[in-house]
């Protein structure tokens, strides 16, 4: 879909939905990440994520659009339009917009377990674990001053 269809989109959703024009631009903007779409206060304009049109279809995104647009008309009547306002949870009902928007669920990444390196001072025995390693010639005990030598490492 392009930015042209989803200004038309939007415009046929608007006279659908609220009888009103929606006469300010929509498009994609590909830096959202997080959000389904956002409402700008001084521009009027509607920005869409075209990931989650891409994920979950026109379904997805038709209630993104119906969302930003109870924003937009409401904000136009000098209306509450943030999401604690009744009036924005009541028009929300009226057409059937969702709160929120559907998660891309992000993969399951393995998180690897950190190393742990063991050093011992060679004069006094006393020992150290570290999970960073550490050069041994720039260090000393804490004990007796002596130097230090790498034993082992494990995961």
């Amino acid at each position: 879909m392009t930015d042209e269809q989803a200004q038309q989109l939007v415009e046929q959703l608007s006279i659908q939905y609220f009888n009103r024009p929606f006469i300010h631009k929509a498009y994609f903007n590909s830096r959202l990440k997080s959000t389904g779409g956002r409402y700008m206060l001084t521009s009027h304009n509607i920005e869409l994520n075209k990931k989650l049109y891409d994920h979950f279809g026109i379904v997805e995104l038709e209630g993104i659009i119906l969302h930003e647009l109870c924003h937009y008309h409401l904000h136009i009547l000098g209306m509450g339009y943030q999401h604690r306002d009744t009036d924005f949870k009541n028009l929300l009902k009226r057409v059937g917009a969702p709160r929120f928007c559907s998660r891309i669920e992000p993969p399951i990444t393995i998180k690897k377990k950190a190393v742990i390196y063991f050093y011992r001072c060679v004069k006094c025995g006393q020992d150290y674990k570290r999970r960073r390693k550490m050069d041994v010639s720039k260090y000393c005990c804490s004990i007796c001053q002596g130097k230090i030598k790498f034993i082992k490492s494990e995961l």
